[in-house]
């Protein structure tokens, strides 16, 4: 058997491994992901409020589905696909870590010269290359969304504030879940847990996806409704 064959066989006996530890007591395990994706959640929402305080609105008429148009499936369904591809490259980090950190390193043995140091090494690297990118997926999207936000506050002539109330609803189930796999990880990065990053994959994408469509049809069907009443239309 090839030494690729035994990591793949070892990282599969891991895996199979944690899941049946996590599925005996999951909440302590839930539990972190879901603090460490809710203060993510919080951070990128004050980030967003705090660009739309300070953005130049767009004058520009804008349609809004759900609050100046009918929401219809068709907008949910692209919302859906715009979380489902940020969900995708975040589970991706995931996968891409228990590679790093857990897969080369037991590969390091059979390699020379540099090839051998980049496999010993793979788990810092990895980790400053998720941090890094992760940083700037973040600071993206709050200007993304903070410029969003300030013009609709400007059409619907009512405060950043109460807007980001008004989104509330779905905004925070959206992120939580969409966070969970890097919230996943943090926490074993933290504990030098590699192996456990494709079961932390593979459950808490099992986890976000229904919660997307959740928020998905809130944010077509409830949250417009819940901004016109704040704004008083």
């Amino acid at each position: 058997m090839s030494v690729n064959e035994l990591v793949w066989n070892q990282g599969v006996s891991d895996t199979r491994a944690t899941l049946r530890r996590w599925s005996e007591d999951p909440w302590p395990v839930l539990r972190g992901w879901l603090f460490w994706s809710v203060l993510t959640a919080l951070g990128l929402l004050a980030a967003v409020f705090y660009v739309a305080r300070m953005a130049t609105p767009d004058a520009t008429p804008l349609i809004f589905p759900g609050v100046n148009a009918d929401g219809t499936a068709g907008d949910l369904v692209h919302v859906l696909i715009r979380n489902l591809l940020v969900l995708a490259l975040h589970a991706m980090a995931c996968v891409a870590g228990f590679i790093a950190g857990s897969s080369l390193p037991q590969q390091a043995s059979n390699r020379t010269g540099l090839s051998k140091l980049v496999h010993e090494k793979a788990g810092p690297l990895a980790i400053g290359f998720v941090c890094c990118a992760t940083a700037f997926s973040l600071f993206t999207q709050a200007d993304i969304l903070g410029h969003s936000a300030s013009t609709m506050a400007w059409h619907l002539d009512i405060s950043p504030a109460l807007l980001i109330v008004g989104l509330l609803p779905h905004a925070l189930l959206e992120l939580t879940a969409l966070f969970l796999p890097l919230a996943a990880w943090v926490i074993a990065s933290r504990r030098d847990r590699w192996d456990e990053l494709l079961a932390a994959t593979c459950v808490t994408v099992a986890i976000a996806l229904p919660v997307l469509l959740a928020a998905s049809a809130i944010e077509i069907y409830g949250s417009p409704k819940l901004i016109l009443l704040l704004a008083g239309q």
